[in-house]
């Protein structure tokens, strides 16, 4: 069995906001894999699938962000499982939006999500997948800013986003971390087309 935790808060209100990103791409692979997310467990939205030909476990904390830790550490704890054993989401102010990026480990940088799951385990050695949704440009709130919902331009891309995290989500748990890594730390869904390129 592993483990794919998509950060987020709960509540309509926090529905389609960039701090949900996380919950958005355990959707699309739930939607994917039939893993209906009817459990409730670990103060969590639960489901499982064969995702990538594993056993996983979707997790959606409905702790808010600031305590995902709690929610993750009882998950890991029930399950009999490692940090290694998991793999976590997380939207990222210091990615733009369109790019994503996959660790095996590393500092919280500043996520809150990620800051108390590290407290909870003790540690940073848990995979992560980053998605990118950018600072505001005008130098506001950031904080108003991940609970904004994306304009219409973003949402064209962020979508594109989710569905990326989703294959990247069935590649590392099908050919594992370092494969997951090469497909998707390249990736810029937000570039414009290469001049003189295919045409449709």
């Amino acid at each position: 069995m592993r483990l794919l935790v998509g950060l987020g808060n709960p509540g309509r209100e926090y529905a389609g906001t960039r701090h949900n990103m996380g919950f958005r791409v355990i959707d699309e692979v739930a939607a994917r894999h039939g893993a209906a997310l009817s459990g409730r467990r670990f103060n969590s939205r639960t489901g499982r699938g064969r995702v990538g030909g594993q056993d996983v476990c979707l997790v959606k904390p409905q702790t808010f962000m600031n305590a995902s830790g709690t929610a993750v550490r009882a998950a890991l704890a029930t399950m009999g499982l490692e940090p290694s054993d998991m793999l976590v989401i997380v939207d990222d102010l210091d990615l733009p939006v369109g790019r994503l990026r996959l660790k095996g480990s590393g500092s919280s940088a500043g996520h809150r999500g990620l800051e108390s799951i590290t407290a909870a385990l003790g540690g940073t050695d848990f995979p992560r997948l980053r998605l990118g949704i950018g600072r505001p440009a005008d130098r506001a709130d950031v904080i108003d800013w991940v609970l904004e919902r994306p304009s219409r331009a973003e949402l064209a891309v962020l979508d594109q986003v989710v569905t990326a995290a989703a294959d990247c989500v069935e590649v590392f748990f099908s050919q594992g971390l370092e494969r997951a890594m090469a497909f998707v730390n390249g990736l810029d869904l937000a570039a414009p087309p290469v001049e003189g390129g295919p045409r449709g």
